[in-house]
């Protein structure tokens, strides 16, 4: 399963404390983290990205976050041509 999500307000080259957060709670998860320029993305099986993304809306909200962006896949992203 992959997962891909963006913490706002977001800044460019300055995660705030919510962002921080978000990635922190998706890291303890045990999930394959990415963090990408303008998102952050984790793999993993079905029970290990669902609990990431449980734990990481929690955190990013109870930081401050006021948009938590979010794509769920059930495979990882499509390979680029």
């Amino acid at each position: 399963m992959h997962a891909e999500f963006t913490v706002e307000p977001f800044v460019e080259g300055q995660p705030g404390p919510h962002v921080q957060a978000a990635i922190s709670a998706a890291q303890a998860s045990g999930a394959a983290v990415e963090i990408g320029p303008f998102g952050t993305s984790v793999e993993g099986d079905e029970e290990t990205v669902l609990g990431a993304v449980d734990a990481l809306l929690r955190a990013a909200v109870n930081a401050g976050a006021n948009r938590v962006t979010l794509q769920l896949s059930e495979a990882g992203p499509a390979p680029l041509r």
